[in-house]
C-alpha cells in the first residue's frame, strides 16, 4: 500500500479545502450569525438545522446527532473512506499531489481503491464517449438526433455509446493498467463463461455522477430488439454506487436546486437532459428505483427543507396513465418525510418532457412544469376516478377511500382545506360530513395521546443558568479551543481542580496532554487534532468538537453577540479562577467557625491569616475583570 501521507500534505489539503465549500457541495448552508453557518445534517433525520460550521476554524459539528470534526472527518463519514482515501479525494479536488512516508506521489500505482474505481469509470466515460462518433454507433446517434439533441447537448451531459462486442471495454480498461478485479468491483464489467464481459453492449449511456461531478456509474438504454434483455440496465451495487442514494443529473442541477429552492423530478435520463436545455436546470431522475427516502434525505439537505412558509418546491412529472398514478401514490407516502411542498406536473395527452419539447419545443417543457398541482390534489383525484360520483353509493365509497389522505397530510393547516376541497369534488353539500369522516380517518387517533415524547441526541453536560460557574467554565474551555492564541498564558495558569464538572475537568485534562494552549500558536487546527486524539473516551471527544464550534456567549448590552477579543477573554478565565478561590474561601471560613480559638488557637490563627490573604487575592482578582 501508498503508506502514511506525509503530515505536511495532509495539512496542505486540509488548508486548500474550505470546510463550508466542500461541506456546500453537500448540503445548503445559511449563515447562523458569528461568521458561522448551519444547515440540515447529512448524518441523521432532523427537520430542524442543527448542523454546524465554523469556516473560521475549519470545523463542524451537529448538535442533534453529536457528530463532528474537520474537512477530513466529514468526507470519510459521508463517503465511508478511510483517512487516507478522504486525504486522496480532496487532494484531488485541490490539484494538490501526495508523498507518502516512503516517497512518492498519487500518481504511483498503488493508490486506494476508491480512487482506482473512480480512474476506471473516468477512463471508461471518456471511451464511451468517444466510440459514440463510431461507425458502429451510428443508430445511437440516430436515437439522439430524433430526439433533439445536438452535439452540443450530447457534450453537455456526456452521453455516450457502448460498442455491441463482448468485452471491447474491458480490453480496452486493460490496456489502462486495470484489473479484471477492479473492473468487476466497479461494475463495469460481469463474469462471462471465458472471464470478465462488458456490462453494457449495444446501448447509449449516460454518465452517473455524484455531487462532487466524479462519474460513480453509468445508466444504459438498449439500441438493439433483443426482448429478453431490459430497456435500461444501470450499473450494480458497488462500493461506489448506491442507486437508493443516486440522484442523475443532481451534479449538473444542485447549485440551482439551491438557488431556486426547487427541485424537478422527472422519470429518465432524457426527460432530464430535455428539462434542462428547455431552461429548466433543477431536473433530476432516479436511477433504476423509485424514489424514496434516500432521495429525500439528499434533497432535503440541498433545499434546507425546514420551513413549509418558505415556498421551497419539488415536482413530480408522472406520466398520466395507471403506473404514473402509482408513482405519485409512492411519493404521497414519503410526502411526510417532507416540510417543503410537493406538486405533480403531468401532461394531459401522456407526454414526457422529452416527447414534449420534440413535439411542440422548449416552452411547453417550461409551460409543464409552470401548470403543477398540489400532489395531494393529484392523488385524491386520481382515487375519485375510480368511483362512480353519480350515484350516492359511489360518492359513500370514494369518501371512505380519500379521507385518509386527506387525514394523513402533515400540515394540520391545509387538512381543512383539502377537506373543503373535497367536498367539492365529490358534490357534498355539508362539508361537516367530509370533516368528521377525516377525523375518524386520522391515523393513531386512539394512541396518540398516549406516544412517548421522542428523544433528543445529547453528549456532555447539559447547558448551566447563564450565571452559574459551570457555565463559566464551559466558556473558558470553548475560548481555549476556538481562540488558543488569545488565552495564553492565562488559560494555561488553571489548574484541573478548577474546573468542577467531570466532563469539563477531562477537556481540560486533554488540554494539558496535547501541550496546552501555548502548543497551538503554530498551527490551531492540527492542535485541536491533538486534543481530540489524547482525550480519554469517545465522550470526551465528542465534547470537545461541540465545544470547538459552539458560539462562545459573549454579548454587549443591546448590541447582540460580539466577536471574541483579549478583553472578554480575561475575563472569563479570571472569573473561573475567581470561582475556585471563592469556593476555596468558602470551605476555609467553615474550618474557621467549627474551630475554638482558646482549644485550636495556633491553628485558628493559621486559618484567620490565610482567609485574610483569599480575601486580599480575591480583591485583586476582581479589580483586574472590573477595569
Amino acid at each position: 500500500m501508498a503508506g502514511r501521507i506525509r503530515d505536511e500534505d495532509v495539512k496542505a489539503v486540509r488548508d486548500a479545502s474550505g470546510v463550508a465549500d466542500v461541506i456546500g457541495e453537500h448540503i445548503q448552508l445559511r449563515s447562523a450569525g458569528g461568521g458561522n453557518l448551519k444547515g440540515l445534517c447529512p448524518f441523521h433525520e432532523e427537520k430542524s438545522p442543527s448542523f454546524n460550521v465554523t469556516p473560521a476554524r475549519g470545523l463542524w459539528h451537529c448538535f442533534g446527532c453529536s457528530e463532528g470534526g474537520d474537512v477530513i472527518s466529514f468526507v470519510m463519514k459521508l463517503d465511508h473512506l478511510s483517512f487516507n482515501e478522504a486525504v486522496e479525494q480532496l487532494a484531488k479536488r485541490s490539484r494538490i499531489e501526495l508523498r507518502y512516508a516512503e516517497g512518492g506521489y498519487t500518481k504511483r500505482t498503488e493508490t486506494s481503491e476508491r480512487a482506482r474505481l473512480l480512474e476506471a469509470h473516468r477512463a471508461a466515460a471518456d471511451f464511451y464517449r468517444e466510440q459514440l462518433a463510431s461507425p458502429g454507433a451510428r443508430h445511437g446517434r440516430e436515437f439522439l438526433t430524433q430526439r433533439n439533441f445536438d452535439a452540443t447537448a450530447l457534450e453537455r451531459f456526456g452521453v455516450g455509446y457502448a460498442p455491441a462486442g463482448w468485452d471491447v471495454l474491458v480490453r480496452h480498461l486493460r490496456g489502462r493498467g486495470f484489473t479484471d478485479k477492479e473492473l468487476m468491483t466497479a461494475g463495469l464489467a460481469s463474469e462471462g463463461r471465458r472471464g470478465p464481459i462488458d456490462r453494457f453492449r449495444d446501448r447509449l449511456v449516460w454518465p452517473i455522477a455524484d455531487l462532487g461531478g466524479e462519474v460513480i456509474g453509468f445508466g444504459a438504454r438498449r439500441l438493439n430488439d433483443d426482448k429478453d434483455s431490459p430497456k435500461y440496465l444501470n450499473t450494480p451495487e458497488t462500493p461506489l454506487y448506491k442507486k437508493s442514494s443516486v440522484l442523475y443529473g443532481l451534479d449538473l442541477a444542485r447549485k440551482d436546486i439551491a438557488k431556486l429552492q426547487r427541485a424537478v423530478v422527472v422519470e429518465g435520463y432524457t426527460d432530464v437532459m430535455a428539462c434542462h436545455l428547455a431552461g429548466e436546470t433543477t431536473a433530476i431522475a432516479t436511477c433504476g428505483t423509485a424514489f424514496g427516502e434516500e432521495h429525500i434525505k439528499i434533497l432535503r439537505r440541498l433545499l434546507a427543507d425546514r420551513n413549509q412558509y418558505l415556498g421551497y418546491e419539488v415536482v413530480f412529472t408522472f406520466d398520466g396513465d395507471s403506473a404514473g398514478q402509482k408513482a405519485a401514490l409512492r411519493a404521497f407516502m414519503e410526502d411526510q418525510r417532507w416540510v417543503t411542498q410537493t406538486f405533480v406536473a403531468v401532461q394531459p395527452d401522456g407526454m414526457d418532457p422529452c416527447e414534449l419539447r420534440i413535439a411542440r419545443g422548449d416552452a411547453a417543457v417550461s409551460d409543464l412544469i409552470s401548470a403543477r398541482i398540489p400532489l395531494f390534489e393529484f392523488v385524491i383525484r386520481s382515487r375519485l376516478n375510480e368511483f362512480n360520483l353519480e350515484t350516492p353509493e359511489g360518492r359513500v365509497r370514494a369518501l371512505r377511500a380519500t379521507a385518509p389522505i386527506v387525514a394523513s397530510i402533515h400540515d394540520p393547516a391545509l387538512r381543512p382545506e383539502y377537506g373543503r376541497r373535497l367536498a367539492g369534488w365529490l358534490g357534498v353539500d355539508d362539508d361537516r360530513i367530509v370533516a368528521a369522516e377525516v377525523r375518524r380517518a386520522a391515523p393513531g387517533r386512539a394512541s396518540s395521546a398516549a406516544a412517548p415524547a421522542p428523544k433528543t441526541p445529547t453528549s456532555g453536560p447539559r447547558p448551566e443558568p447563564s450565571d452559574s460557574p459551570a457555565r463559566r467554565q464551559r466558556e473558558a474551555l470553548k475560548i481555549a479551543l476556538q481562540c488558543p492564541r488569545l488565552a495564553t498564558p492565562f488559560f494555561d495558569e488553571l489548574g484541573e481542580e478548577e474546573f468542577t464538572h467531570a466532563e469539563y475537568t477531562a477537556v481540560r485534562s486533554a488540554i494539558a496532554a496535547a501541550g496546552g494552549v501555548a502548543a497551538a500558536v503554530e498551527d490551531p487546527l492540527r492542535w485541536l487534532g491533538e486534543v481530540t486524539a489524547v482525550a480519554a473516551d469517545d465522550s470526551v471527544r465528542t465534547l470537545i468538537n461541540r465545544l470547538a464550534v459552539e458560539p462562545p456567549l459573549v454579548r454587549e448590552p443591546g448590541k447582540g453577540r460580539q466577536a471574541v477579543d483579549a478583553r472578554y477573554v480575561l475575563t472569563v478565565l479570571t472569573q473561573v479562577r475567581i470561582d475556585a478561590v471563592e469556593r476555596h474561601r468558602t470551605s476555609l471560613f467553615s474550618r474557621l467557625k467549627r474551630l475554638d480559638p482558646n482549644v485550636h488557637a495556633q491553628e485558628y490563627l493559621a486559618a484567620s491569616t490565610e482567609l485574610n490573604e483569599v480575601a486580599k487575592y480575591l480583591a485583586g482578582l476582581r479589580g483586574r475583570v472590573d477595569q
